[in-house]
């Protein structure tokens, strides 16, 4: 039995990101739920998910970044079928609907005249929880842009030779021959998300069971994403299955590789997700010593801090506007909650239930 943890979508520096169709590219099956918040999806993708977990089947959970509480997914690997919550933001509309996807609408079990008597107060939590997100997200971009100010210091002092020269050689370390299963498949995740209690990420039980670990140390602009984009891109060129992890952060770095054919996970290890060796087989590749000018943390340490601290308090800042926005979003699920008639959702959630059991 193996149950992976991970994001597939996040609030991040750009918006909300998510990449959901990338792990639902190779399910014969999939149930998107349909419906307000507090209608009942994410107790559905818990109740059916530990089911089949109970009965020794594989599952890989999606969890939802803006309620560390709450999931947005559930896969079956065995079955080739998952569900989801396709409601806003992650919207998932269907490329074979009946054929693979199949909507689920749960608002036939709510009372619209119970909703009805809230309805001013149900639109103004709606509409302040989305400005809520949006002013959350300006924090991080102000926070982003801080951020490659700081890369700017340790890329004006980088080894781009080195670096390059250190990237093909762990190419060729982890991928020494082609894959022999046949063509590749990449799946896009996120290492993490920044939720409304911080960042959250699953790195020990996403490499629980993988051989060898690769931990990255390095500063901001020291070539971490880059080895992860060539190697990933090395990988899928050999026809390995790939798990790319995006940043929860700017989900154009990457921040982690998974390829579990060649027993491997290579990732960048510091802060917000800083981990170190714990097993015999870790390994640690300090991009710094290998690739950065020596003395250039002591030659900047003034700018260095100055933009770090700018860096850290639009993070905090972001955060504290996600905390806040899940406020609002709790008391407007509370109406949803008291108008839904959760025996019709049971019955829905049985329905959903029998049609997996077919797929045995």
């Amino acid at each position: 039995m193996k149950e992976l943890n991970y994001y597939a979508g996040g609030n991040t520096a750009k918006g909300f990101v998510h990449f959901f169709e990338s792990n639902f590219q190779d399910l014969d099956r999939l149930f998107i739920l349909k419906g307000g918040p507090g209608t009942g999806k994410s107790s559905i993708i818990k109740s059916i998910g530990r089911e089949w977990r109970d009965k020794g089947y594989a599952v890989e959970w999606i969890h939802c970044s803006s309620d560390v509480d709450s999931l947005d997914a559930v896969i079956i690997p065995h079955l080739k079928a998952g569900i989801v919550d396709g409601t806003k933001p992650h919207i998932i509309e269907p490329k074979y609907p009946g054929v693979i996807e199949e909507y689920v609408n749960l608002g036939i079990a709510w009372n619209r005249n119970q909703l009805l008597q809230h309805k001013e107060e149900i639109l103004s939590l709606s509409n302040r929880v989305n400005t809520g997100f949006q002013i959350a997200y300006c924090s991080f971009r102000e926070g982003l842009a801080n951020h490659d100010e700081l890369e700017k210091i340790y890329i004006r002092n980088i080894d781009f030779d080195r670096a390059a020269q250190l990237t093909n050689k762990w190419i060729e370390k982890l991928l020494p021959e082609k894959s022999k299963t046949g063509n590749g498949l990449v799946k896009h995740r996120f290492l993490g998300a920044t939720t409304p209690v911080g960042p959250v990420n699953f790195v020990e039980n996403l490499t629980e069971d993988v051989e060898n670990r690769y931990f990255i140390k390095g500063r901001a602009g020291s070539g971490k994403s880059t080895m992860l984009k060539q190697i990933a891109h090395a990988a899928e060129k050999q026809g390995f299955h790939v798990e790319v992890y995006h940043c929860g952060f700017d989900p154009n770095s990457l921040d982690m590789v998974i390829v579990r054919e060649c027993q491997f996970a290579i990732f960048d290890s510091t802060a917000p997700h800083e981990y170190f060796p714990t097993r015999e087989k870790d390994e640690i590749i300090d991009l710094y010593e290998e690739t950065i000018q020596s003395g250039t943390d002591e030659k900047y340490a003034e700018e260095i801090s100055f933009w770090t601290k700018k860096y850290k308090d639009k993070m905090d800042e972001g955060i504290h506007h996600l905390a806040e926005t899940k406020k609002l979003r709790d008391k407007l699920e509370s109406f949803y909650v008291k108008a839904m008639d959760f025996e019709t959702v049971d019955g829905i959630r049985n329905q959903i239930n029998e049609e997996l059991k077919k797929l045995r």
